[in-house]
């Protein structure tokens, strides 16, 4: 639930704090007082898209705040590593250059996070959700929304790509001749290129530390020649001198047990460089220089940078490609063979995308049928006594008569009046019976919505008199199991309010500036009876506003 709204510099708005309340929160005010402002600062605070034109003119900065309950949200805080704490505050800062920046309980995230957070607790319904109610494509996903099908939606959407798959393999297969033998030719090329130069993993490596080596013989046979010199070959050599020290060193330990240790290390000494001196002498005895062996390896170097560079792959991605190439090679030429095979395949896939789409349309009908008693009984209850309302199924045209969704078409049908065909709701609706469509099909899909808070933002397009107070009848019973907040301008309406909000605008200073008040019980009657006679409230108007309260309240008084 939505607890507090703090706004700062938002259009007319300088600054407003309002407290929401459990059930039916009302916004009413002059035309272009500010009240669809309100919802577009919910809107920014839950990550809509926002402008520099929201920012107050003058202003270097617009921010807004929004206090909701944690409750429902906290998998999502826990996934996102943010702490829940005993409120969940969202915060959006709008600069004038229209940059923004967005926080969830004071840590930074970004619109997107703020975005999918806000679909697990507002549910908004704009002006422009009767369009979208009339766009026939968006009636399969509200009827699967409704009879919560996703599970079966999946299940069948797990064929269909396999089918997808199976159909895209078939078509590259199934390429014209002269395109099969020009790729043919070309891999064929490629293969004979890259076998011929026999390659193996890691021998441009060795390759070349073997041709550093060779450049730089004459330096390191002299070097080894010295070291064995010093080592070994004088008279006076290391490895003697080493002996010779290891002698006397005993001699001396005979006398002073303590030197023992002494000994033992001069020991080691001359060990370790008898033993090198070993090591150089076998490495000098084996070394083979030869121009020949230089020139061959200077030439496989060449080879290999030659391939890595016209293939514009390393050496071991060079032997990768080749077995690229030969499985290419194989599918093309076994692709007759292989076509028949996936024409097989592809065809059993079909069997089981047209098995799991009909799981599907038993489930949508099923579905149907209760969508269908629920508007119905809904739309009744807003003042549309002779309506009818149906789901109409039809089978997808063409081969092979299954897309993503299934194999149906499905579009919602209408007739508002007695007497008169089905027929589409674009070409049979007024606004206001849109409107109530709307707000039926809204009240049922609650239901299964955990979102707590529903916002109508002047649901009452088009609609008047009785039909109006069954819109506010409803929008109360709906408040009953979630909050609800609506922008009207219908006295109707407003006087079910369980808490009712004033928008109104002055000019002070050669500013405009727009407050935002909550009515006690004698400023909702005065605002019913400006809603009902404009700036001429009358005692009949206020007559009217407090008969009508009075009704509201017996309704509300009813209803528990």
């Amino acid at each position: 639930m939505l607890n507090e709204l703090h706004i700062e510099n938002i259009a007319v708005i300088e600054r407003a704090d309002i407290r929401f309340e459990p059930g039916l929160n009302i916004l009413t005010g002059e035309t272009g007082a500010g009240k669809s402002i309100v919802i577009d600062a919910i809107g920014a605070v839950l990550g809509e898209r926002v402008s520099r034109e929201l920012v107050r003119r003058g202003a270097e900065k617009a921010l807004v705040t929004a206090v909701f309950d944690v409750s429902g949200t906290e998998d999502w805080l826990r996934e996102n590593e943010i702490d829940p704490e005993e409120e969940l505050i969202l915060q959006r800062r709008i600069l004038s250059d229209g940059k923004s920046s967005c926080r969830i309980c004071g840590n930074p995230v970004t619109a997107a996070q703020l975005k999918e957070l806000a679909a697990l607790l507002v549910d908004i319904h704009g002006q422009n959700d009767g369009r979208q109610l009339m766009d026939e494509r968006r009636h399969m996903a509200y009827l699967d929304s409704f009879g919560e099908l996703q599970p079966e939606l999946e299940a069948y959407r797990k064929e269909y790509r396999q089918y997808r798959t199976l159909r895209k393999e078939l078509e590259q297969l199934n390429m014209d001749q002269v395109e099969k033998e020009r790729l043919s030719e070309s891999l064929r090329y490629q293969i004979a290129e890259l076998e011929r130069a026999e390659l193996k993993a890691g021998e441009k490596d060795s390759l070349v530390a073997r041709r550093d080596l060779l450049r730089n013989s004459e330096k390191l046979t002299e070097a080894l020649d010295e070291a064995l010199r010093l080592l070994y070959a004088n008279e006076d050599n290391a490895v003697s001198m080493a002996e010779n020290a290891e002698y006397y060193a005993g001699k001396a330990a005979a006398l002073v047990p303590e030197l023992e240790e002494t000994v033992s290390s001069i020991h080691e000494a001359a060990f370790s460089l008898s033993d090198a001196a070993e090591t150089l002498r076998d490495f000098r005895e084996n070394l083979d220089f030869s121009p020949e062996e230089y020139d061959r390896l200077e030439e496989r170097i060449s080879l290999l940078n030659k391939l890595e560079r016209k293939y514009s792959r390393d050496e071991e991605a060079l032997l990768l490609y080749l077995d690229e190439c030969r499985e290419k090679l194989d599918r093309i030429e076994y692709a007759d063979e292989r076509s028949a095979k996936l024409r097989r395949e592809l065809e059993e896939q079909k069997k089981q995308c047209r098995r799991a789409a009909k799981i599907l349309r038993e489930k949508r009908q099923t579905a149907a049928k209760d969508l269908q008693e629920r508007i119905v009984r809904e739309l009744r209850e807003l003042n549309m006594p002779s309506v009818r309302f149906a789901v109409e199924f039809a089978p997808l045209e063409g081969e092979p008569g299954f897309d993503s969704n299934g194999a149906d078409q499905i579009r919602f049908l209408m007739s508002a009046n007695a007497g008169e065909e089905l027929g589409r709701i674009s070409r049979i609706a007024s606004g206001g019976e849109l409107s109530r469509i709307m707000l039926a099909m809204k009240n049922v899909f609650a239901e299964h919505d955990p979102v707590a808070t529903m916002i109508f933002d002047e649901i009452d397009t088009g609609v008047s008199g009785i039909a109006a107070q069954r819109v506010g009848e409803k929008l109360y019973s709906v408040s009953r199991g979630k909050q609800v907040m609506c922008v009207t301008h219908l006295p109707q309406i407003a006087a079910m309010a369980d808490s009712h909000y004033l928008i109104a605008k002055e000019e002070r200073n050669g500013r405009t500036y727009t407050d935002v008040t909550k009515l006690d019980r004698e400023g909702q009657r005065m605002e019913l009876a400006r809603l009902h006679g404009g700036d001429n409230v009358t005692i009949t108007t206020l007559a009217s506003a407090e008969e009508q309260l009075e009704a509201a309240e017996r309704f509300k008084a009813a209803q528990k």
